[in-house]
């Protein structure tokens, strides 16, 4: 027997180690891949052999509070491609190329692209998904897209806002409530060969995307009609750079309306609609055209600060009656000047024809200036300063939306000289927000609470059932019920004897405070430049609504009587007829009242036979529906049946197109009050 030498025995264990070593490795190898490892490995060979387009979940609807449609989602398409299905990627951007209205060498650089999927383009019309589809062209595919939508245009667009081409909200409601609107994105999984190519029975699977939840807003769309119809009357007629109109719930504050003109389509928040505008920020650069975007953004009513003029007197007036400084009874002399401050002499804005002897209520309805600066005086520079932070004024209101400015005040009674107290009282040295002046003066509709204002009412899912109701919020009591009534006397007075007279209305018993104000530009008062405003409840027994309108560089006339006042009129009367307010006539209206007739009901009957029915009664119609026949239906009126008006009055109708039914429990909503 061959006897193995030493040599040889090393040979062999060195051999026995090395392949102990390799099938060790080897072994470790397989369990690393296999076990440690082998979920991460499975993902990536899962991401070789499939690709998945993403699906675009529905955002949710916003609705107004009766459940009537203000943002919606439209059906569009986008454009995708598969790049390594493409077999001709020259002669597919060619024959793409008048069809997607995109240059075909951007198309063919998408083709090119070494990426599993990549979109072409997206919100193409079915017209052009059609006419995409019939090329059939590989590895080109058409997926069912949504875009955000805003029916009424222009319509209450500084509360919508709007979104990016994602979908994203970016301004307003949209942007405020965007994690609620924005739903969960589906998917569209595909199983390709190594060259990304689908395989002919290869696996496919669709998750199915989850739709946003629906807002309800506080925002009545009728009054909100109402509101924007009174801004651009009031815009064109005093030629103004803006007008803000507020309509608030006292009770509440919700938020019924909210106008700000000139305003934008959230469908092309980029454009102006003025096109001589649009033609001068064509030749802007890029920034400057942002800037100019980001000013036509800017809801007035929250973002921007004015001063208030006399509506603030409101405000004066009741911190004197609560504290007692000053009583119905108290008399106040007006010559027509303030002349015992030094250096400084303050002037009533009748100084060329005095009040002279006046009590509380007197003076107030005059808006004397005079008799607020001896209230201010009685009152003392602590109590004045604490009423106006108790009033809301230097703090935000908390109302749901971007932007919410402070205003300015005093930073301390101890910035607070003689002079600024006296101008205090009647509403300059100080800035206030359109939002937290209406608040201010719903305070005295409510008896004596400060609210916070909201304008989204509920959430709503998918098939319309309410989630979630938002409950008022009362944040502090600032007056009693007493100087509260006692006020609202005086705001009628004021209508109907003193500056409020062009806001007066027949059969209403409206109170009011109007507001003057020189505008400051740049820290300096500005000739020939103010701001004219008034601010009123409705009606003084009950309030129902408080309305704010501003009127922001008048031209010619510019006291808040007459510029504000009759816009003021005239959504107050309006929106009192809708929410059916009976009028309550005294002696002297019922004699100057004009012939008047009940209004019919012409709902769920034919346009054709709603139509004779109104004119027999010497009454006129109109709708804003063109795509109509003489069998349409009428879904809705305004004035509502057996509302009492004169005759030539004229009736909107609204017609069979789905736009006025709600899909909400609107019931529900309402009855949360």
């Amino acid at each position: 027997m061959h006897k193995i030498n030493k040599s040889t025995k090393r040979r062999l264990r060195f051999a026995i180690l090395v392949v102990t070593l390799i099938v060790f490795f080897l072994g470790y190898r397989l369990i690393r891949v296999q076990v440690i490892e082998g979920a991460e490995y499975k993902r990536g060979a899962m991401q070789q052999w499939t690709k998945a387009i993403e699906l675009k979940s529905d955002r949710g609807i916003i609705y107004d509070r009766k459940g009537r449609k203000l943002a919606v989602n439209i059906t569009s398409f986008t454009v995708w491609a598969s790049p390594s299905d493409v077999k001709n990627p020259e002669e597919a951007a060619v024959r793409l190329q008048p069809i997607l209205n995109m240059d075909s060498s951007s198309i063919l650089e998408n083709l090119k692209k070494e990426s599993s999927i990549v979109k072409l383009k997206q919100w193409i019309t079915r017209e052009e998904a059609e006419m995409v589809r019939e090329l059939g062209i590989g590895g080109i595919s058409i997926v069912d897209d949504n875009k955000r939508y805003y029916p009424f245009g222009s319509f209450a667009s500084y509360v919508l806002g709007f979104t990016d081409i994602d979908n994203n909200g970016l301004y307003g409601i949209e942007r405020v409530y965007d994690e609620y609107l924005t739903g969960v994105p589906g998917v569209w999984v595909k199983a390709t060969d190594r060259d990304n190519r689908q395989l002919p029975y290869g696996s496919e699977k669709i998750h199915n995307p989850e739709n946003g939840t629906s807002v309800v807003l506080t925002i009545d769309e009728t009054i909100q009609g109402f509101a924007e119809e009174a801004a651009e009357e009031a815009l064109e007629k005093n030629q103004a750079k803006s007008v803000s109109i507020i309509v608030m719930d006292p009770k509440t504050g919700e938020v019924l309306a909210m106008a700000n003109k000139p305003d934008y389509d959230p469908n092309n928040p980029r454009k102006s609609l003025d096109e001589e505008i649009n033609n001068q920020w064509e030749s802007l650069p890029f920034e400057e055209q942002q800037q100019e975007w980001y000013e036509m953004w800017r809801n007035y009513a929250i973002n921007d600060i004015y001063e208030p003029g006399s509506t603030f007197k409101i405000v004066t007036a009741a911190a004197a009656l609560e504290e007692g400084s000053a009583n119905l009874n108290t008399h106040y002399y007006c010559n027509g000047f303030i002349r015992d401050i030094p250096g400084v002499v303050l002037r009533c804005s009748s100084w060329y024809d005095p009040h002279e002897d006046q009590d509380f209520s007197t003076a107030f309805s005059n808006s004397c200036n005079v008799a607020f600066v001896n209230m201010a005086r009685d009152l003392g520079t602590e109590k004045m300063y604490e009423y106006i932070k108790a009033f809301g004024f230097g703090e935000v209101t908390g109302i749901d939306l971007l932007g919410e400015q402070r205003g300015i005040i005093p930073s301390g009674t101890e910035n607070i000289r003689e002079v600024n107290l006296a101008t205090l009282s009647y509403g300059h040295g100080i800035a206030v927000t359109p939002i937290q002046m209406i608040n201010s003066i719903a305070v005295v509709g409510n008896g004596g609470n400060l609210m916070t204002p909201h304008i989204v009412k509920a959430l709503a899912d998918s098939d319309g059932n309410v989630m979630e109701i938002f409950e008022p919020e009362s944040r502090r009591q600032v007056i009693s019920e007493a100087t509260a009534n006692e006020l609202l006397d005086m705001l009628e007075l004021t209508v109907l004897e003193g500056t409020g007279r062009k806001a007066y209305v027949p059969g209403y018993r409206i109170g009011g405070k109007t507001g003057t104000a020189q505008k400051i530009i740049d820290g300096r008062y500005v000739d020939g430049k103010y701001i004219s405003s008034f601010g009123g409840l409705a009606p003084v027994d009950d309030p129902q609504v408080a309305v704010l309108v501003i009127v922001d560089e008048p031209t010619g006339i510019y006291y808040g009587g007459t510029v504000a006042g009759p816009s003021a009129a005239s959504v107050i009367e309006k929106t009192l007829n809708y929410l059916e307010v009976p009028r309550k006539y005294t002696e002297e209206e019922l004699e100057a009242t004009k012939e008047t007739v009940n209004v019919p009901d012409v709902r769920n009957i034919s346009i054709n036979r709603a139509g004779k029915e109104i004119t027999d009664l010497e009454l006129k119609y109109t709708t804003e529906y063109e795509d109509f026949n003489t069998d349409t239906l009428v879904l809705d009126q305004y004035p509502t049946p057996g509302v009492e008006v004169t005759k030539g009055s004229i009736i909107d109708l609204y017609l069979e197109d789905g736009s006025t039914n709600p899909i909400l429990s609107s019931e529900d909503i309402n009855n949360s009050n």
